[in-house]
């Protein structure tokens, strides 16, 4: 079943040109040019319920003017929408009671008061019943562990802990369609390995769409199996991690560890990274060279240690937008 859908969407936007000179500044201010800049431009996708989507880009790709459009902020120029069989444009109010958003660099609770009773306030705002809020409460409180410090005021929590309550204060009226954007952003590594199995756990048990955007490469790899690439405005990939990873992994790193020094020279599909002392990084092209006539290129007894691995996901993504620009 679809819970979104985008057909043809379209956003633009005024901006004012800066002149140069002073009469060129005078200019501006009495009489101002402007260029029309295409924030999203003509892009199709549908996401299925239940889906954890990857929404992803560098920045003014035009992802935050997507999600604004389809949670109803803003109108698109052209196009249409469907969320939740709901047009965000004609009813954003009827939407907003289907849909929950958290974004990790605005707050939407109350930093004096608990977190206990910004989730009450919360269940007041979507019109629950005392007892649905409280039911609600505490079995998200258990789900999120948050028993140690949902009484101390939001203002007293960490970031972590503040992540987790600003997740469940969205997730309060059991939304649909959960939007993250950047949810792990300044979170040291520990805590954001939990935020990631905290949603894992929160799509798996509520089967609630997730719709993500981040610059985190672990937030992408450890919690989406589709991913959306844009660029200017535009959708340059969309495809499953899976293939992503089958089609764009082609490359090993392969680092070894030398007993004595030995120098290498770069052949057909390898690429010397690195070459320090008896320590060499190289990179290989599989579908030109295979990973065992790389080893017989060293003495064998002169080996002292070998580590194969991928390309890191996020040199994948950069070439991407590099090829797609």
């Amino acid at each position: 079943m679809e819970v979104i859908t985008v057909n043809q969407l379209t956003k633009n936007f005024q901006v004012k040109v800066k002149e140069k000179g002073l009469a060129g500044s005078v200019r501006s201010i009495v009489k101002p040019n402007y260029k029309t800049v295409k924030a999203v431009d003509n892009i199709s996708f549908k996401v299925e319920q239940g889906e954890m989507l990857a929404f992803i880009g560098p920045n003014g790709a035009g992802k935050s003017t997507t999600i604004k459009m389809l949670t109803g902020i803003l109108y698109p120029d052209n196009g249409n929408m469907s969320v939740l069989d709901i047009n965000p444009t004609e009813k954003r109010k009827m939407l907003s009671y289907k849909i929950g958003t958290v974004f990790g660099q605005k707050e939407q609770l109350w930093t004096h008061l608990t977190p206990y009773d910004n989730f009450k306030f919360f269940g007041a705002i979507y019109d629950l019943s005392n007892a649905e809020t409280e039911k609600r409460i505490q079995e998200l409180k258990e789900v999120f562990e948050l028993e140690d410090f949902v009484n101390t005021p939001v203002r007293n929590l960490s970031l972590g802990q503040r992540i987790r309550c600003e997740i469940v204060a969205s997730l309060i009226h059991k939304p649909e369609i959960l939007f993250l954007d950047e949810p792990t952003i300044g979170l040291d590594p520990v805590v954001k390995e939990n935020i990631r199995e905290l949603i894992k756990k929160m799509n798996k048990e509520y089967r609630t769409t997730v719709f993500l955007t981040s610059h985190d490469v672990g937030d992408i790899e450890k919690l989406c199996k589709r991913i959306i690439i844009v660029n200017h405005g535009r959708i340059v990939l969309d495809d499953t991690m899976e293939n992503l990873k089958y089609h764009y992994l082609n490359k090993k790193i392969i680092e070894v560890k030398l007993k004595e020094v030995c120098s290498l020279k770069e052949e057909i599909g390898i690429t010397v990274l690195k070459s320090k002392g008896g320590n060499i990084k190289l990179e290989v092209d599989t579908t030109k060279r295979k990973i065992s006539e790389v080893f017989q290129l060293f003495d064998a007894d002169n080996m002292v240690d070998i580590n194969i691995s991928n390309v890191p996901l996020e040199s994948i993504i950069t070439e991407i937008y590099k090829n797609k620009d």
